[in-house]
């Protein structure tokens, strides 16, 4: 079976809302699955081409911040 997450998972999300997206984060980080984890590395991935350096850095720095914890 050839699988790939990343087109799946795109095709899935395709036409939904910021709202359905975050009711899918939400959902997954409550469920706490390990299975949902690549998914979410999707959504971030998808996200990381599309911004810019400043963005890219805020995250970074709040990332960074969160496993100082």
């Amino acid at each position: 079976m050839d699988f790939q997450i990343r087109e799946a998972i795109t095709a899935n999300m395709k036409g939904h809302t910021a709202s359905d997206i975050r009711g899918v984060v939400e959902d997954a980080i409550q469920k706490g699955e390990e299975h949902l984890l690549p998914g979410l590395g999707v959504f971030f991935e998808k996200w990381w081409n599309m911004t810019d350096e400043s963005n890219k850095q805020s995250v970074l720095n709040e990332l960074a911040t969160a496993f100082a914890k």
